[in-house]
């Protein structure tokens, strides 16, 4: 798993350079195979007292880690979420879990204000197509806040509409029918591709975008190639693979390189990078303050200001919510000539995706939103 193979690598780094306060760290795998039950399982192996772990670094999909909220509060553990749900900042909902970036209902907003504005040619019709869900529904809700704040006019609202696993037939004809120039996506790359590729079949050919985990740069080496190069915009929370020159960018690129040259390009490596960072910056401060238990782990992750070397907004927990949320994400232009597929770490290289704005962009509506709770709650 390619986010995993980054955190192993930066963790061998860590260790190579002795560790964290003279201790070297043990990194703990456990593949929950994206089942709830089985998170469950392998969080009872997690919080043993004798045999289990002082942080999680990762913990992944967003009802998989709620399932797990309230025990990491009776644990003393804290965890990163590989889930970018509105949620996580309230202390009422995830005050163990530390998240990263921003969250799918603001980098919803932030792209929607910035395409109509700089990409879309006339008035915007926005038709938007999610999961059911926390992840689905929470990104679907930011595209709609957008919408109502700027006036765009919603002709399409497939929130909840695309469920995996489903015939995404309907969801393509209204998608077509609705006449829509711009469109917001929250799905995964399999039904993103079907939902794609069977609507550009048939002529419809609005600008396309969507939350980061719907679109996978290695759609780039299907027959889709031509018309995501022409109507895809990929939005990010933290920079794609070799993608500008930040501090942190030649770092985890030239530590990759040496690690591990024959693995093939990803931008999800700097997921895996940043959270290890974010991990390893909150057990120095532990060390730092002479306590390396689980509750002293906590208490360091609220007081440790992350700073991601320029790979990502930098990140804290301290204080008042609205001060430390972090509302920046990425939008990226997709051009497809620049990607190899049978590209390696070892060659450098490019994913196909161009940074635009020359760095994380924030709508005005972000900017100015009062957090106090996620934007979309299934109960």
């Amino acid at each position: 798993i390619q986010i995993m193979d980054a955190q192993t690598a930066y963790w061998d780094m860590v260790n190579d350079h002795g560790g964290i306060d003279g201790k070297m760290v043990e990194l703990v795998v456990l593949d929950n195979g994206y089942d709830v039950p089985t998170h469950l399982d392998r969080y009872e192996a997690m919080r043993d007292k004798d045999n289990g772990v002082v942080f999680l670094s990762q913990s992944t999909g967003s009802p998989h880690t709620a399932a797990i909220a309230e025990m990491l509060i009776e644990d003393n553990l804290g965890a990163i979420p590989l889930s970018w749900y509105s949620g996580w900042p309230d202390p009422g909902y995830g005050q163990n879990v530390f998240e990263s970036y921003t969250n799918y209902c603001y980098e919803s907003i932030n792209a929607v204000d910035w395409l109509s504005k700089n990409v879309v040619d006339g008035d915007t019709k926005l038709a938007v197509i999610s999961y059911p869900g926390e992840y689905g529904q929470d990104g679907a809700t930011g595209a709609k806040i957008a919408a109502e704040a700027l006036g765009i006019e919603v002709v399409y609202d497939g929130e909840g509409a695309a469920i995996p696993g489903a015939d995404q037939t309907p969801v393509i004809t209204g998608l077509i029918e609705s006449g829509a120039n711009l469109v917001w996506a929250t799905v995964g790359p399999s039904v993103f591709a079907e939902i794609f590729g069977g609507a550009a079949a048939q002529g419809f050919t609005p600008i396309w975008s969507g939350n980061s985990p719907t679109y996978n740069y290695m759609l780039l080496a299907t027959p889709l190639a031509p018309a995501l190069d022409a109507f895809y915009y990929q939005s990010a929370y933290a920079l794609t693979w070799n993608s500008g020159d930040a501090p942190g960018m030649k770092t985890m690129v030239a530590e990759l390189q040496a690690r591990m040259p024959d693995k093939p390009l990803s931008d999800v490596y700097t997921y895996g990078w940043t959270e290890a960072m974010a991990a390893h910056q909150i057990l120095e401060t532990a060390a730092r303050n002479g306590d390396m238990t689980r509750a002293g782990v906590v208490r360091a992750a609220n007081e440790t200001v992350i700073d991601y070397q320029g790979l990502a907004p930098n990140q804290s927990y301290a204080g008042e919510i609205n001060d430390f949320i972090v509302r920046e994400s990425y939008v990226f232009d997709t051009q497809a000539d620049l990607f190899n597929v049978e590209a390696t770490v070892a060659d450098g290289g490019s994913t196909g995706s161009v940074m635009m704005a020359g760095g994380p962009i924030m709508s005005d509506i972000t900017r100015d939103h009062v957090y106090e709770g996620a934007c979309f709650s299934a109960g």
